[in-house]
């Protein structure tokens, strides 16, 4: 089943999250090479591609498990938790209809 991974930063992360970006990515990457990525990304903390200082507010990854204990394992297991870049982290079950 699909589950969406939502998290949003704690303020004034940004180099928290410039530091272990190597480590998450990695884990999407594995994901991707698994096939069971739809979709990942940050959202800027403004509307530009490239938010620069002003850094981001959050993530949302769209992915596959076998369970919602499984997606938040994983999700408990990111980087940027552990490096303080997420507040919080909501993890739901997911239908994609288109």
């Amino acid at each position: 089943m699909l589950y969406v991974i939502y998290a949003e930063d704690h303020a004034d992360s940004l180099a928290n999250r410039t530091s272990s970006c190597p480590a998450h990515v990695a884990r999407l990457q594995a994901l991707r090479d698994q096939g069971r990525l739809v979709m990942a990304g940050p959202h800027p903390a403004i509307d530009s591609i490239d938010p620069g200082d002003a850094g981001f507010t959050g993530s949302t990854i769209i992915t596959e498990f076998s369970s919602l204990a499984e997606a938040k394992s994983w999700a408990d297991a990111d980087p940027y938790l552990a490096a303080g870049v997420y507040k919080t982290v909501t993890v739901k079950p997911f239908k994609k209809t288109f």
